[in-house]
């Protein structure tokens, strides 16, 4: 028959309480049986020395004993040790001597050593208790608790604490009983702080009593600043490894027999707890040494499993900084310097990894306005596996700040020659610029010969010559030849030392100015380059503005016409701008009409100076054909389309017949004319069209205008209206209202008038033609 499988039964509850309650039962009684055990053991010893009794015989010696004064035997082998040793906490004198001579083991059992006391029994009782316990495993808070529970509790001791000493004179809380868990948390480290009552027993070795407790700004561990508290030294070896302290209550009596069976209880604690333990030292040198400093100086170390970083101790400076924290020491870095954390973690970590100091000018790197207030000239350096210290300032250092500034000029390197003992000292970067590795031999500056071009070891005799003979101080430029047979242009610039008016030594600067020279050479050919260009541009601009000028006139004379008065401006836009592609032209026909043009070419320069020729002098041709504005605007533009350039141009041309007064006119894209009448400006309204040199075979409209004597009307090119700032309808605005403010005058008056208001800031150029009717 199968059985079904069955996993792992479960305890029941009440078993499983049984069973631990059990276990628990079984490792007290192992204890209390080993302090047995260990108390009769020593007991056994005293009397084979005293006797000369084998361990047996001791044995059996200690059992009849106790069988005749009716005691257990523990009890009388806790008065044979305190017989021979002297209570816990006695001082090293030897036990009183009677008439008989020394107190034997058995004359203390008998007499119970002028009184057996409970208090001693009790004593030695718990030292073989936490010997016991140690013996077994037991952690720190086993032990201190069988210390307190066995020794203290009997006094009236409510706590007992178990500090052990770090290697920077840090605090930490190794064992306790009878503490709350806040308690714990709050000392579970304690800073170096100088003058504070713990770091003075821990200096001093002596202890310290306090049965009324202390001054409220005095804080130490315990229910209530009232609370009695005594403080002891731990020694091993005889080295202060670490501190025990109980406290009470309340205030307490600390008489001599209180005070002796506390330095008792402090010699099994002191050994048994493992104050060698890694993690643990016996007096640090490195915390009176930060303490020495005048800058801000901390200790971190790393955590074992985590990794993390732990602040271990402060010098009094470093307190300073974080007074906003309180209880620094013993919290995570992150915690007291959050803002610092990812850098000061970076630079810990490269620095044990590499087992080199590391540096950083500010941490953060980032500044930030509203964050905390930078540390200034880092220093990480590693002082084992898992601690490091930070060095810092909270100011700029001006010393550490110039040599940064003077490394970040050109390679400036420093040098000094003593001419007593013969030695030079280079800079870092003086190797770099020779090419030579760090650490070679620096080369004094009067055997520098060899590594120069030889044109110039002149000029470094001079230098020489200006500064042991004249014993002034100079500089020169040469060139300095590196072993991989580069070349290098050296400044070198020296100054004499003098001691008592003798000559002992030379000091001064390399500065490397290769990219300097070399930039000279490139600007220089380039400054060349440019006044030839700028002489081939000015003779072209020149030429061209030439022969604009003798097609258009920038300031023609006042034009008498049939029925018309005339006048024309050109300004351009800026002066590198003088060639343009604007044109105007006023042109009387052999019937009578009077042509008035105005236009625009796309672009500057040759290109457009000459098409605007070939356009103003085939309309000034199609004109004698005595055709419409319309029809001489259609010609023009299959001229553009066929012109060289693939030109685009806008222009307005217009028929004045003086017979009538009328104006007959067509526009090709170009900006509306302006009529002032009586003092009242308007735009005239082009017919829709199409700008020159677009599309063939267009057809242009035409507009028929009736001018009154006294009429003025104003044609010009998109220089005068266009703007950056604002669109083309707010620049003909602007026009409108300041043809309107013109004052009563000649044209010429009136154009200058006009170029003077209106101003645009597009590097084009502007063409204007006032017409006025007789």
């Amino acid at each position: 028959m199968t059985m079904p499988e069955q996993g792992p039964v479960e305890p029941e509850p009440d078993r499983l309480d049984e069973a631990v309650t059990r276990l628990t039962a079984e490792l007290t009684a192992l204890r209390r049986d080993a302090a047995r055990r260990h108390l009769l053991d020593t007991a056994g010893g005293v009397l084979v020395a005293q006797h000369s009794f084998t361990p047996g015989e001791a044995a059996d010696h200690l059992t009849r004993l106790a069988e005749t004064m009716d005691a257990r035997p523990e009890d009388l082998a806790a008065d044979i040790v305190n017989g021979a040793t002297g209570p816990p906490g006695a001082s090293g004198d030897p036990p009183p001597e009677g008439d008989g001579g020394p107190v034997t083991g058995d004359d203390a059992a008998r007499a119970g050593y002028g009184g057996v006391r409970s208090a001693d029994r009790r004593a030695r009782w718990a030292e073989a208790g936490a010997e016991a316990a140690a013996q077994l495993g037991g952690t720190a808070d086993e032990i201190a608790a069988t210390l307190l529970n066995g020794g203290m509790r009997p006094l009236g001791a409510r706590a007992l604490w178990l500090f052990l000493r770090t290697e920077t004179d840090c605090l930490q809380l190794a064992g306790k009983a009878g503490v709350t868990p806040l308690e714990t948390a709050h000392w579970h480290w304690v800073p170096p702080i100088a003058g504070s009552m713990l770091h003075r027993v821990l200096g001093e070795g002596t202890p310290l009593w306090l049965p009324g407790g202390t001054a409220p700004a005095e804080a130490l561990p315990g229910p209530a600043p009232d609370s009695a508290r005594a403080v002891l030294p731990l020694r091993q070896h005889g080295v202060v490894t670490g501190l025990a302290l109980v406290d009470w209550p309340g205030p307490a009596v600390l008489d001599e027999h209180v005070r002796r069976a506390l330095t008792g209880l402090a010699v099994p604690a002191a050994r048994i707890l493992d104050v060698g333990a890694p993690g643990t030292a016996g007096p640090g040198v490195l915390a009176p040494l930060l303490d020495l400093l005048t800058h801000p100086a901390m200790v971190l170390r790393a955590d074992a499993k985590s990794g993390s970083l732990r602040i271990e101790s402060l010098n009094r400076p470093a307190l300073e900084s974080v007074r906003h924290v309180h209880g620094p020491a013993g919290r995570s870095l992150a915690q007291v310097f959050p803002a610092m954390y990812g850098d000061l973690v970076r630079l810990a970590a490269t620095a044990r990894e590499s087992a080199a100091p590391q540096r950083a000018t500010r941490v953060p790197v980032e500044y930030r306005a509203d964050g905390p207030d930078p540390l200034h000239d880092v220093r990480v350096l590693p002082v084992g596996p898992d601690r490091t210290v930070v060095l810092w300032h909270c100011a700029t250092d001006p010393g550490l700040s110039l040599s940064r500034v003077l490394g970040r000029l050109e390679n400036l390197a420093a040098f000094e020659d003593d001419l007593v003992t013969g030695e030079s000292r280079w800079s870092e970067q003086a190797y770099r610029i020779f090419g030579l590795e760090p650490g070679t031999s620096p080369v004094p500056l009067r055997q520098l010969a060899p590594h120069l071009h030889q044109e110039d070891t002149g000029k470094l005799d001079e230098l020489l010559t200006t500064l042991t003979r004249r014993r002034k101080g100079g500089h020169t430029v040469v060139r300095a030849v590196r072993e991989d047979g580069g070349l290098r242009y050296l400044r070198i610039a020296a100054e004499p030392l003098l001691t008592g008016g003798v000559l002992s030594g030379i000091t001064g600067v390399y500065q490397d100015v290769s990219a300097q020279h070399h930039t000279e050479i490139a600007l220089s050919a380039t400054f060349d380059r440019l006044t030839a260009a700028q002489a081939q541009a000015a003779l072209r601009q020149q030429l061209v503005l030439q022969l604009q000028q003798a097609i258009v006139p920038e300031m023609p004379e006042l034009r008498q016409l049939p029925g018309l008065q005339v006048a024309a401006r050109y300004r351009p836009a800026a002066e590198e701008y003088r060639v343009g592609g604007d044109w105007y032209d006023v042109l009387p026909l052999p019937d009578g009409r009077v042509l008035v043009v105005t236009g625009d070419i796309a672009g500057h320069g040759i290109d457009s100076v000459t098409g605007m020729v070939a356009l103003r002098n085939a309309l000034r041709g199609l004109a004698f054909t005595g055709h419409p504005p319309g029809r001489l605007m259609a010609w023009l533009n299959e001229v553009t389309l066929h012109t060289y350039g693939c030109l685009t141009a806008t222009a307005v041309c217009g028929l004045y017949d003086p017979g009538d007064h009328s104006l007959r006119w067509a526009s090709a894209g170009h900006l509306p004319p302006v009529l002032l009448r009586r003092g009242a400006a308007r735009l005239l309204e082009p017919p829709g069209s199409i700008l020159l040199g677009a599309v063939p075979a267009v057809a242009y409209e035409e507009r028929l205008t009736r001018l009154e004597p006294g009429d003025t009307l104003m044609l010009y090119t998109d220089g005068l209206v266009e703007s950056r700032r604002t669109g083309i309808d707010q620049g003909l605005e602007r026009l409108r209202r300041a043809v309107e403010r013109l004052e009563p005058a000649g044209l010429d008056e009136q154009a200058d008038a006009l170029l003077a208001a209106v101003t645009s800031d597009t590097d084009d150029d502007t063409s204007l033609v006032v017409v006025r009717v007789s």
